[in-house]
């Protein structure tokens, strides 16, 4: 209305200087945004290292060797189910429903904290056959950019426990609600890197 009346008085409309900071929701979205950017980009690098090394085995175990494709299909469907049940989350904070925002936070941990077993069993047999990071080049590929996504999931997992507290002490608060927001989108995007991680290392891998 103000800019209304300003431009038909032919007034000068004020500048974003002068008409004051942004509001913080937006300056908050802004900024987890530029934070995934960046993410993206290390998982980029990372992902480029692992297709320039993959087949410098150095006459080691290969990734048709060395992966289980029965496993992996499971720490899959995990992670994917909790994107799931992350999003149900977000519904619930949406509308403001407690019981049913711990229930979705509580699935989302629990199927996380499946694939994070599982990826760790994997890790483990890897190293117990010999096949560890330092055996070559395509191995320590491998371990950076799969483990670079572990220890995402567990970043993701301990922020999940701290929201839920957060939640428990302070309610539906728009802080709280903006900080949801921010791990729900943290953790979708942990799901689209799995996805192309499944497909370049593991299908890919066994392929070849």
């Amino acid at each position: 209305m103000n800019i209304t009346v300003a431009v038909e008085s032919g007034e000068a409309l004020p500048s974003a200087s002068e008409a004051g900071p942004a509001p913080k929701r937006i300056v908050v979205a802004y900024g987890f945004w530029i934070f995934l950017l960046s993410d993206i980009v290390m998982f980029s690098a990372l992902f480029a290292a692992y297709a320039v090394l993959q087949h410098a085995s150095a006459g080691g175990p290969t990734g048709a060797q060395l992966f289980n494709q029965s496993r992996v299909a499971i720490e899959t469907a995990c992670l994917l189910a909790s994107s799931y049940t992350c999003g149900l989350m977000s519904l619930a904070v949406n509308s403001r429903r407690r019981f049913a925002t711990y229930l979705g936070a509580l699935l989302t941990f629990v199927l996380g904290v499946a694939f994070l077993s599982l990826e760790i069993r994997e890790f483990a047999d890897m190293i117990a056959q010999g096949a560890g990071p330092q055996r070559s080049a395509f191995l320590s590929a491998f371990f950076a950019l799969v483990g670079c996504h572990g220890l995402h999931v567990t970043a993701g997992l301990v922020w999940l426990v701290v929201m839920m507290g957060q939640v428990a002490s302070k309610g539906f608060r728009p802080a709280v609600q903006r900080r949801l927001q921010c791990f729900s989108l943290f953790w979708h995007a942990l799901d689209i890197v799995w996805v192309g991680l499944f497909t370049v290392v593991y299908l890919m891998g066994v392929t070849q």
